[in-house]
């Protein structure tokens, strides 16, 4: 069946709502993207209690696409292409009992916050070919073996990260098998210790001088004022150069991966100097007690448009936080000199969606991926993934209800508080908003909905239009290459994301970015890629503005 199109046609006769937006090629003439919150969501509706795998809808072979009328709302699915039948590179069976990396290495004493830290010395990232018939079956018994971990990939290669009492093991089965393999990080370990250096000494001087000033100027201002606290720079005969510094009271930059104290003190200090442009609004907690915290940029106008930029659903992923503040860095700091079209948007930000697993990447695993939710069952295992956690056809493909599992998709939609946040957050607002974009890393891919099965929406072909716009200058900024696609189709269908749901809201253009790089240093990208990709994004965010400022 490969060259004949597959048809899923469902109605609910009883209901009187769907479940789904209409997903076609093409419109209907006459017929509209339904308003945003109209549709209802798996999550609104009762949810089963139980960790059990949310059957797919039947696939009816060779059937002809057709209408099916449900209160005067077409409800069509069609599948782009025959589903395609490749796994999930982190993907396991609901059966696989995968154990987390933190109990299958050696851990480290860590006497500051007396977290025991992962050691990965020893572990390797190899790329492997998985052209030849057989590989993909191989790698997924490894990985039930608990011999291997799978990073990402796509049609040709996977990256795996070889545990370090199994070199020598998987060594032998790939010479047997004749597997072709390059050995791309040799010592893990070393690679994240070299990943984030500490600043120099003239660096770290011109942190603590900033970090001196803007105290002194808060202290002063609080006494006597703005003017008074001005003034002080020369009644005290303060240095000169601590009135240019007075303006830099955080501690961000961008030639380090920051902790989320840095973060947020970031946004906080970019409200209390910018209060008529910036504000910050903690959106709901994590698991673990941390604030959610959303800035938003705008000049106020209420005929702006909204975008909607969140980092850091994947703990691991650091380079994602770090571009998104990149941004918000941009736009704050140059707003009065920002073109029209930035101007014209309120920009909402949230950095990072799962801030506590973002802190146990820097003090017990570097690797981690989920947020850190404590396990349901009394078992070793815990956290979920939050991007497999979103109520848009949850519980679909590429996910799994093993506890164990990196793409844990949690006991029901929006269990998790972090997702739940940004939920709750799009029901009660009532900005409009006509963009979601989602940074993860690596891959460099720019990625639109359908991600949970091998369908597109009505409007792909904008999407896709648009993408390529913002490959091509990310290109020309940065030279990196951005592949763009549908996620199901270019990468493997993996229901209950973020994108997928933001898109299922009535947001238009909604997006994955799949930050660099391509397999090189993975999730371990050093320090001296983040402005390079930071910049290239922003040059992206830009033609984003302006498509949206015509719509």
């Amino acid at each position: 069946m490969g060259s004949l199109m597959r048809a899923v046609v469902f109605a609910l006769a009883t209901s009187a709502f769907v479940l789904g937006t209409p997903l076609v090629n093409d419109l209907e003439p006459g017929q509209e993207w339904p308003p945003r919150n109209s549709v209802r969501q798996p999550s609104e509706i009762a949810e089963p209690e139980k960790e059990e795998l949310v059957a797919p809808e039947k696939v009816l072979p060779n059937q002809q696409t057709e209408k099916v009328q449900n209160n005067g709302e077409a409800v069509i699915i069609e599948a782009s292409k025959e589903p395609s039948s490749e796994i999930p590179p982190d993907a396991e069976s609901a059966a696989d009992e995968q154990s987390e990396t933190d109990s299958v290495l050696p851990k480290v004493a860590n006497p500051k916050n007396e977290v025991e830290r992962v050691d990965y010395t020893g572990a390797q990232v190899w790329k492997v070919s998985t052209e030849k018939t057989g590989i993909r079956p191989l790698l997924r018994t490894l990985r039930r073996r608990n011999l291997i971990q799978t990073w990402g990939g796509n049609g040709t290669y996977i990256d795996v990260l070889i545990k370090p009492n199994a070199v020598a093991n998987v060594t032998e089965i790939f010479k047997k098998e004749n597997v072709r393999y390059i050995v791309v990080i040799e010592n893990l370990q070393k690679m994240i210790d070299e990943e984030n250096p500490p600043l120099d000494e003239n660096e770290a001087e011109l942190q603590d001088r900033r970090a001196r000033a803007y105290n002194f100027w808060r202290y002063r201002a609080s006494r006597f004022g703005i003017m008074g606290a001005y003034m002080g720079y020369n009644t005290l005969n303060v240095p000169m150069e601590y009135w240019a510094y007075a303006h830099w009271g955080h501690r961000m930059n961008w030639k380090q991966y920051h902790r989320l104290e840095d973060i947020h003190g970031f946004l906080d200090y970019l409200a209390k100097t910018y209060p008529a442009l910036v504000s910050v609004k903690t959106i709901g907690k994590s698991h673990q007690g941390r604030e959610l915290k959303l800035l938003r940029i705008s000049d106020g106008k209420p005929t702006n448009k909204a975008v909607f930029i969140d980092g850091g659903i994947h703990a691991r992923e650091w380079i994602s936080p770090a571009t998104v503040t990149y941004f918000i860095n941009q736009f704050a700091e140059n707003f009065d000199v920002e073109s029209d079209d930035i101007k014209n948007i309120d920009w909402y930000f949230l950095p990072v969606v799962n801030p506590d697993g973002y802190e146990f990447t820097h003090v017990g695993d570097r690797l981690w991926r989920k947020n850190r939710r404590n396990s349901l069952s009394g078992r070793a295992c815990s956290g979920v993934d939050l991007n497999r956690n979103f109520g848009y056809r949850w519980g679909g493909k590429g996910t799994s209800n093993n506890q164990c599992s990196e793409i844990y998709r949690g006991p029901r939609a929006f269990s998790e508080p972090e997702s739940r946040a940004i939920s709750d957050f799009f029901k009660n607002s009532a900005a409009n908003f006509t963009a979601y974009l989602t940074y993860h890393s690596y891959g460099q891919y720019l990625l639109y909905p359908w991600g949970y099965d091998n369908v597109v929406p009505p409007d792909y072909k904008q999407l896709d239009a648009l993408g390529k716009k913002m490959a091509a200058v990310i290109e020309s900024t940065s030279g990196y290459k951005y592949t763009v696609g549908s996620s199901s189709n270019t990468l493997y269908p993996a229901a209950g994301g973020s994108d997928d749901w933001a898109k299922a809201q009535g947001v238009k253009y909604s997006y994955t970015v799949e930050l660099s790089d391509t397999g090189r240093y993975g999730f371990v990208l050093p320090t001296t890629y983040i402005e390079p990709v930071a910049k290239g994004s922003l040059a992206a965010l830009r033609v984003l503005a302006e498509q949206v400022n015509k719509e």
